[in-house]
């Protein structure tokens, strides 16, 4: 019996997926990111096109010192230019520099885009594609080909976007990559596209390429692969110009754990979800807190009765289990909370709580009360477990907040403004009282009260703001409405958040900050905090 059917996996990141608006990565990014690629067990991994910019130079010059454990680093570039001949077109020769062994390169499927786009005939691209191809081969180099908008071609001229195909692969590419460029097919015109490949070219390794503008790049993708497919091209977090690409992070798992192909080890498929925030971070994007089985809330489960049948079975509310791709379950609390909820967050957190346990009950209840006030748990687990902490005794305390002023100014009708605060803070029955500007009051508050604990704790230096979010929780109330703030805070590898309410603005974003300080320095504390009067 034949076993599980092996694809290769493509990732065009560092190329494809920097063409995401606000996307920028330096040359170290991109080799952070190679790397981390590597130990996924992707097969191919396209670095750039050499010659565009001297960053992508610059990597693939790099990974030659220092070459990559067990992925394929590919080049990318065009067919050459009409009316020249390969070894003539100096755009080719940077693609020799780079070193790889294996160049992807991608030419004209659609008439369309060979008459109206290169203004040439359709026999000459046919020449482009077959002698570019056959360029590269001469110098000792494998060819992957890319056929840029084949299905759009495939629609408009079945004819010549098969002959296409037949040039490059009798040139010598030893992979056809039918690519979806402008994201507009559906999966039905997907599998009709890869099969009429099939039977008129024969069993030939086949890629897929997708785009997501019509939000069906992976949809797309798996049709491709049940379709004969083998190679799966796709992004990291589905990063691309446009709507993006299609997500590996979203594909590997479907294919391999609902579809029984092979894509990587067990072990490799357990850092999907690492690779997945290492990627977002460098890239400075905010995670996809809800993608499908790399997001934060993939695995969360916020109904009582929920949690109550995960408790029980996890299968009873999760599709796979979150460790296969290097997430974790998360019990989520909130206002609809149950006693299950509590006490499974409780046993997150290190706390064994018995149904019977009056510290389960006496939790709840605060947590329903404080939630009737504008409070919201379920987006600040930090606070709720300083919350938990604080009903069982338990809290360690590394600071007290005495009080703060806050004064702000504008000079030239609003075109400038600063703000200073001053705030007052016990650490070890020792107050302190500091101040510091910043660009705004909240910046302002934050600078003072890490300035007051950086003599005391000098880690609160490594500790930093990502997000912060304000809610006006009773409009009705106009200038008068409370607030709820939250704040999201990183030491670099781990995230956490808190919150804080108050129909003051700067109170409750100052409680807020002052509880993200105070989980940091709890959190990352080995022996008790110093408990404060």
């Amino acid at each position: 019996m034949a076993g599980p059917i092996a694809l290769t996996l493509y990732d065009t990141t560092l190329r494809d997926g920097t063409q995401r608006e606000g996307l920028s990565l330096s040359l170290e990014d991109k080799l952070r990111i190679a790397r981390q690629l590597d130990h996924l067990g992707v097969q191919f991994i396209e670095g750039g096109w050499p010659g565009a910019n001297p960053k992508d130079v610059q990597f693939f010059w790099q990974l030659r010192e220092e070459p990559l454990t067990q992925a394929e680093v590919v080049a990318f570039c065009s067919t050459r230019r009409p009316g020249l001949t390969a070894v003539d077109d100096p755009s080719l020769q940077p693609i020799l520099a780079a070193g790889t062994r294996w160049v992807t390169l991608f030419g004209k499927s659609w008439d369309l885009h060979v008459t109206e786009g290169l203004k040439t005939s359709l026999d000459e691209n046919l020449a482009m594609i077959a002698e570019t191809i056959g360029f590269f081969r001469s110098q000792g180099r494998r060819v992957i080909y890319d056929a840029e908008h084949w299905f759009d071609g495939y629609s408009h001229n079945p004819t010549y976007a098969l002959e296409t195909l037949q040039a490059a692969w009798d040139a010598g590419a030893e992979w056809l990559v039918l690519c979806d460029t402008n994201g507009g097919t559906l999966p039905h015109d997907i599998t009709a596209g890869v099969a009429a490949v099939r039977e008129a070219l024969g069993e030939l390794p086949l890629g897929i390429h997708t785009h997501n503008d019509s939000g069906t790049a992976v949809a797309n993708a798996l049709a491709a692969v049940q379709a004969g497919a083998r190679m799966v091209q796709g992004t990291i977090n589905g990063y691309g110009e446009r709507c993006g690409n299609a997500n590996l992070c979203t594909l590997i798992p479907n294919l391999q754990l609902k579809l029984g192909y092979v894509c990587i080890t067990e072990g490799q498929l357990a850092r999907l979800t690492e690779t997945s925030r290492l990627v977002s971070e460098l890239a400075n994007l905010p995670p996809d807190d809800h993608a499908p089985y790399v997001g934060l809330s993939a695995f969360a489960h916020k109904g009582g009765i929920h949690v109550s049948a995960v408790e029980k079975n996890p299968l009873t509310y999760e599709h796979v289990a979150p460790e296969r791709v290097g997430n974790q379950r998360r019990i989520v609390i909130s206002e609809q909370s149950g006693l299950s909820n509590i006490l499974a967050k409780a046993e997150q957190f290190g706390v064994e709580l018995g149904r019977n346990h009056p510290a389960g009950r006496e939790l709840l209840q605060r947590l329903k009360q404080l939630e009737s006030q504008g409070y919201q748990f379920e987006a600040a687990e930090a606070s709720f477990e300083l919350l938990l902490r604080q009903v069982l005794g338990q809290r360690r305390v590394p600071f007290v907040l005495k009080g703060f002023q806050v004064h702000c100014q504008t000079q030239e009708e609003g075109a400038w403004s600063s703000s200073l605060a001053t705030v007052k803070v016990a650490v070890n029955g020792a107050e302190m009282l500091t101040s510091a500007e910043g660009n705004g009051p909240v910046s302002a508050l934050d600078a003072a009260l890490r300035k007051a604990l950086a003599a005391f704790y000098p880690e609160v230096a490594e500790f930093h703001l990502s997000d912060y979010k304000v809610r006006i929780l009773d409009s009705q109330a106009g200038t008068g409405a409370r607030t709820r703030v939250l704040v999201e805070s990183t030491d670099g590898q781990r995230r956490w958040s808190t919150i804080g309410v108050s129909a003051n603005i700067i109170a409750a974003s100052y409680q807020a900050v002052a509880e993200g300080l105070e989980y940091g320095l709890v959190w990352r504390t080995p022996s008790p905090v110093p408990v404060t009067a």
